[in-house]
C-alpha cells in the first residue's frame, strides 16, 4: 500500500511542487492546490484542429511580411512532409510554430494569428455565397455527421467555421446554447473564446479557407468603426443591432429586438429610431430565432416524456443534432464578434459583421430550420410508426439537400422500429412498452386463441415505407415463433429454424435498409417468413397430423366414407326411430364402434378413431332419434387453431343437413323396395291398381328430386369445394393460408347447401319437401299394411272355402258369403279415401317443389340455377305453374347476356 501511495498522481504532484520551490509539504499547500486546478482544467486551443488551416495561416503571415519566397518554400516543404508518415501530429507542430512566431511585445489591438475568430474573419472571402452552417456547398452536402467531420478534415474544399464546442445542459433534456455574449476577458491567442467543451475540438469543421499562395489579395485596410457597446444613444447603429440579433438567434430578447407575445414574433420597438432598411433586415434575421424557439420548445416538452417512446426520443435526438449544428454557427459568429471588439478601430472592412453578411450566412440555416419547424408542426401528437410516417412524407421533395436532411432524420427515427422488428422476427419477442411498433399483443388472450386473437396489426403504426404485405409477413413470422413455443411446445431455438442474419444497428444502416424496400429489406423479410412458416407447417403435419385430421372431417362429418355411413344408418334405424327422450349416448356409441369395426373405417389411424364420437342435440317435443343424432369429432391442441369452435359448429350444421338428406335417400330406397316386393302380391286386388299407380308416380318424382339434390350436394358442392381446398392446402405458404382456405371451404358449403341467412327461404322449402317424403312413407306404409291385411283375410277365406269343399261340404254359407262381401266392400270404400289422401299429398308436394324451383331460379348463384334446370329437365313443373315460365325466360336471358 505504501508503494502504491507513493506512486499516486497526488503524491507525485506534491513531490514535484516541493522539488521546484524547495519547500516542505506543509509550505507548498497553496502551490499544490493551484497545480491541481491547472491539471484538471479544460484549457485547449480554441481554433479548429485543421492542419490545412494552420498551414494557410502561416503562409498568410509570411505574405503579410512580404516574404513570398519563404511562403512558396514553406508550401513545398509542407507538401513533402504530408507525403511522408514520419510525424503523426503535424497539426500540433505547425500550431506550435505559429504560436512561437507571435511577438508577445505587439500591442493587444492586433489580431493574434491563432485566434479562432481572426481565422474566420480572414478566411471569409469578399463574395460569400454559402453559409457557415454548412460544411460544404449545398451540392455536396453530406448529412451524416461522421462523414461531415471527415470531410472537413480531409478535403480541400471550402468549409465552414462551425466549432464543435456544442454545450449541453447537465440536467436538461437537450443541447443548451452558450451564453454567447457574456464576458470580455477572452483575450489572447489561446483564450479567444472559452466555453465548456463537450468533445475534442477535432470534431468541428473548419472555417471557409481564403485563397492561398502568392496570388492572395493584400491585407484589407483597417475600418474605423465604433465599439459595440449598445449604450442606448439616440442613433442606433448597425453594430448594436448585430449584437441584438445574435441574442435573438438563441431565442433571447435583445435590448432593442424583443418577442411580441400577441403577434408571436420578434419585433423592434416602434419608438426606437431606426431606418427602414435596417428594421426590415433585422426582422428577416429575427425569424431565425423564432424558428429556433419553435424547435427547442418541441424538444424540451418531449425529451423527458417517457410515454413519447423510443421513436419519439430518437426524433428529439435528431432535432438536437440539428440544433447543435446551429449552435456551432452561433459560436463562430460570437468568436468573430469578440475579435472585432478586441481590435476596435483596426477592424478591416472585409472582416466585419454586418446585417447583410449575417443575412447571407444564415440563408441556408434558415431554410433548414424552416423545414425542421414545419416537420415539428406536422409531427405534433404522433408517436411510434405514425411519427416515422410523418417524417417519411416530408422526404418527398425535389430539393436534394432537404431530402438528405429528412433522410438522415428518418434514419434516426426508424432505428428503434428496426430494433423492434429484428427482435420480433428473429426471437419472437415484443418489448413495446409505449405501443410504438405496428405489431400489438393482447396479454389477456389464452393460449388456445393465440394465433387468432393475441397478436394483431396496429395499422396506424405501420410506417408508410413498409407495405401492408410486408407488415403482414412480419406479424406472421413472430406469431409463428410464439405459436411453436407456446402451443406446439417446440423448444427448437429460433436460430436453428432460420439463419438469423446480423442485424444492422446504426441509424444510417436503418435508413439505407428502409430505403431499399424492394431489395435488402424485402429479402430479409421473405427469408425469415418462408423459413419460419415452412418449419411450422412441417411440425403441424408431421407431429400433429393436420392433413390427416382434415381428411377425417371429410370422411365422417361430411359423409365421405359411404360404406361406413350406410352401415351406421342400418344399425341405428331401430334406435333412431324411437322418441329422442328414450335414447342413451352410450348405446349409440357402442353402435358407432360396431360400424367402425365392420367397415373400412377400421383401417384409419387410432389417433383419428378415438376422436370420433356421438353427440345428441337439444331435444324438442315430438323429436325422434333422427332429429337429435349427430356425429362429433374432438379437436384440441395445435389443430384446434384450424378447427376452431366456429368451424366445428359449421361442420355440425352441415352434417345435420347431409344426414337428413341421406335419410331421405334411405327412406325412398325403402319405399321403392316396398313397392317392388308388394307389386306381385297385390296383383290379385285390381281395385288397388289406381292407388298403387299414384304411389309409383309420386315416389318416382321424389326419387328424381332427391337424386338430383344428392348429386348437387355430393359432386357440385362437396367434391368441387374439397378439391379446391386440398390444392390450396398443398400450396399454402403459411398457417394463415390454410386457415383462410378452410374457412372459404366451409363458407362455400354453408352457402351452397342453403344453410346461410340469404337462402333461408330455400332451406325451409327443402325441409318441407323432406317432410312430405316422410308423410308419403307413412301413407304408403298404411296403404300396404291395410292392403296386406285385406289380402291375408281373402286368402284365409279362400283357404277355408277350399277346405270345406274338399270335405264335401258347402264352401260357404249364405251368411258367410254376405259377411265376406260386406267386409270386401268396406275395404273398397277406403280406397277412394286413400286416393284422395295421395292426391292431396301429391298436390302439396308439387306445390312445394314448384315454389322451390321458383326460388332457385331467382338465386344469384349459377350452380343453384343449374340445379333448377335439372330438377325440371322435362318442364313438367313449368307446364303446371305459369309463374315458372317468365322466371325461366328471364333466367336464360340473364345467362345469355352474361355470355
Amino acid at each position: 500500500m505504501a508503494t502504491l501511495d507513493q506512486k499516486s498522481p497526488n503524491v507525485l504532484l506534491q513531490s514535484l511542487c516541493c522539488k521546484i520551490t524547495g519547500k516542505s509539504e506543509a509550505d507548498v499547500a497553496h502551490q499544490f492546490q493551484y497545480a491541481v486546478r491547472v491539471i484538471g482544467s479544460n484549457y485547449a486551443p480554441t481554433i479548429e484542429r485543421d492542419e490545412f488551416l494552420v498551414s494557410e495561416k502561416i503562409k498568410k503571415e509570411l505574405l503579410k511580411q512580404r516574404r513570398e519566397a519563404d511562403a512558396a518554400l514553406f508550401s513545398e516543404l509542407h507538401r513533402k512532409l504530408q507525403t511522408q508518415g514520419v510525424l503523426k501530429h503535424r497539426w500540433s507542430i505547425l500550431y506550435l510554430l505559429l504560436s512561437l512566431c507571435e511577438d508577445p511585445r505587439k500591442p493587444s489591438g492586433r489580431v493574434p494569428v491563432c485566434s479562432y475568430g481572426a481565422l474566420l474573419a480572414q478566411a471569409l472571402p469578399r463574395d460569400v455565397h454559402s453559409t457557415p452552417f454548412y460544411y460544404a456547398r449545398p451540392q455536396s452536402l453530406p448529412l451524416s455527421y461522421p462523414e461531415r467531420s471527415a470531410t472537413a478534415h480531409n478535403s480541400s474544399m471550402a468549409t465552414s467555421g462551425i466549432s464543435s464546442m456544442g454545450v449541453f445542459s447537465i440536467n436538461g433534456p437537450g443541447p443548451t446554447p452558450p451564453s454567447l455574449l457574456t464576458g470580455s476577458s477572452m483575450r489572447g491567442s489561446r483564450l479567444a473564446w472559452t466555453l465548456p467543451v463537450s468533445s475534442s475540438p477535432s470534431g468541428a469543421a473548419a472555417a471557409p479557407r481564403p485563397p492561398s499562395g502568392p496570388s492572395s489579395s493584400p491585407a484589407p485596410k483597417p475600418l474605423q468603426r465604433p465599439r459595440r457597446d449598445g449604450d442606448g444613444s439616440a442613433d442606433i447603429g448597425e453594430a448594436a443591432l448585430v449584437r441584438d440579433i445574435l441574442y435573438v438567434f438563441q431565442g433571447i430578447d435583445g435590448k432593442f429586438i424583443k418577442m411580441c407575445s400577441p403577434e408571436n414574433c420578434y419585433k423592434i420597438d416602434s419608438k426606437v429610431p431606426l431606418c427602414k432598411s435596417l428594421r426590415d433586415t433585422s426582422s428577416r434575421l429575427a425569424e431565425l430565432g423564432w424558428l429556433h424557439n419553435k424547435i427547442r420548445k418541441y424538444t424540451d416538452s418531449h425529451s423527458l416524456d417517457r410515454a413519447f417512446g423510443l421513436v419519439g426520443q430518437s426524433f428529439c435526438a435528431a432535432l438536437h443534432q440539428e440544433l447543435k449544428e446551429y449552435y456551432r454557427l452561433l459560436s463562430v459568429l460570437h468568436a468573430q464578434l469578440q475579435v472585432e471588439d478586441d481590435q476596435g478601430v483596426n477592424m478591416s472592412v472585409d472582416s466585419s459583421l454586418t446585417l447583410r453578411r449575417l443575412l447571407v450566412w444564415t440563408y441556408d440555416p434558415k431554410v433548414r430550420l424552416k423545414t425542421l419547424a414545419a416537420l415539428v408542426d406536422y409531427c405534433q401528437g404522433r408517436k411510434g410508426g405514425e411519427l416515422a410516417t410523418a417524417v417519411h412524407a416530408y422526404g418527398k421533395t425535389g430539393d436534394p439537400n432537404m431530402r438528405a436532411l429528412i433522410q438522415h432524420i428518418l434514419g434516426l427515427v426508424s432505428h428503434p422500429i428496426l430494433n423492434f422488428l429484428y427482435r420480433w422476427i428473429y426471437d419472437g419477442e415484443l418489448e413495446d412498452t409505449y405501443h410504438e411498433f405496428f405489431v400489438a399483443s393482447d396479454p389477456t388472450v389464452k393460449t388456445d386463441r393465440l394465433w387468432h386473437d393475441k397478436y394483431s396489426l396496429r395499422k396506424s403504426m405501420i410506417p408508410s415505407f413498409i407495405t401492408m404485405d410486408q407488415a403482414r409477413k412480419v406479424l406472421l413470422i413472430g406469431k409463428s415463433i410464439n405459436f411453436l413455443h407456446q402451443v406446439c411446445h417446440d423448444r427448437t431455438p429460433p436460430g436453428k429454424i432460420m439463419p438469423a442474419s446480423k442485424s444492422k444497428d446504426s441509424p444510417k444502416d436503418a435508413a439505407e435498409l428502409f430505403t431499399d424496400l424492394e431489395g435488402t429489406f424485402q429479402s430479409k423479410i421473405d427469408a425469415a417468413y418462408f423459413e419460419t412458416s415452412k418449419y411450422l407447417l412441417d411440425v403441424l403435419n408431421k407431429n400433429y397430423q393436420l392433413l390427416e385430421h382434415l381428411q377425417a372431417m371429410r370422411r365422417y362429418l361430411l359423409l365421405g366414407q359411404g360404406d361406413f355411413i350406410r352401415h351406421l344408418m342400418d344399425l341405428l334405424k331401430p334406435e333412431l326411430a324411437r322418441p329422442a327422450t328414450t335414447l342413451y349416448q352410450h348405446n349409440l356409441t357402442g353402435i358407432l364402434e360396431t360400424a367402425v369395426r365392420a367397415t373400412n373405417a377400421q383401417f384409419d389411424s387410432p389417433e383419428i378413431l378415438k376422436r370420433l364420437d356421438v353427440r345428441l342435440l337439444e331435444v324438442s317435443p315430438g323429436d325422434t332419434g333422427w332429429d337429435v343424432f349427430s356425429l362429433d369429432y374432438h379437436v384440441e391442441g395445435p389443430i384446434a387453431t384450424v378447427f376452431t369452435r366456429e368451424c366445428m359448429s359449421h361442420y355440425l350444421r352441415v352434417f345435420n343437413f347431409l344426414w337428413r338428406a341421406k335419410r331421405m335417400e334411405y327412406i325412398l330406397t325403402d319405399i321403392w323396395k316396398g313397392q317392388m316386393c308388394n307389386a306381385k302380391l297385390l296383383k290379385s286386388m285390381p281395385e288397388l291398381s289406381g292407388v298403387l299407380h299414384q304411389c309409383h308416380v309420386l315416389a318416382s318424382e321424389m326419387v328424381h328430386f332427391i337424386h338430383q339434390m344428392q348429386y348437387y350436394i355430393t359432386f357440385e358442392v362437396l367434391e368441387c369445394s374439397w378439391d379446391e381446398l386440398w390444392n390450396k392446402v398443398q400450396q399454402a405458404q403459411d398457417l394463415d393460408h390454410i386457415i383462410a382456405a378452410h374457412d372459404v371451404f366451409l363458407d362455400t358449403i354453408i352457402s351452397r347447401c342453403l344453410l346461410d341467412v340469404n337462402n333461408r327461404s330455400l332451406l325451409n322449402q327443402l325441409r318441407a319437401v323432406f317432410d312430405q317424403i316422410i308423410e308419403f312413407q307413412n301413407a304408403q306404409d298404411t296403404l300396404y299394411r291395410s292392403a296386406l291385411e285385406e289380402l291375408q283375410l281373402r286368402i284365409q277365406f279362400e283357404d277355408k272355402k277350399r277346405q270345406r269343399e274338399e270335405m264335401a261340404e258347402w264352401g260357404v254359407t249364405a251368411e258367410q258369403e254376405a259377411e265376406e262381401n260386406r267386409r270386401v266392400q268396406e275395404f273398397k270404400d277406403t280406397i277412394p279415401k286413400m286416393c284422395s289422401q295421395l292426391r292431396l299429398l301429391t298436390h302439396f308436394y308439387q306445390g312445394i317443389v314448384q315454389e322451390f324451383l321458383r326460388l332457385l331460379m331467382t338465386c344469384s348463384d349459377e350452380s343453384l340455377q343449374f340445379l333448377s334446370f335439372r330438377l325440371d329437365f322435362n318442364e313438367h313443373y313449368k307446364a303446371r305453374d305459369p309463374r315458372l315460365r317468365p322466371s325461366l325466360g328471364a333466367t336464360r336471358g340473364r345467362r345469355s347476356s352474361n355470355i
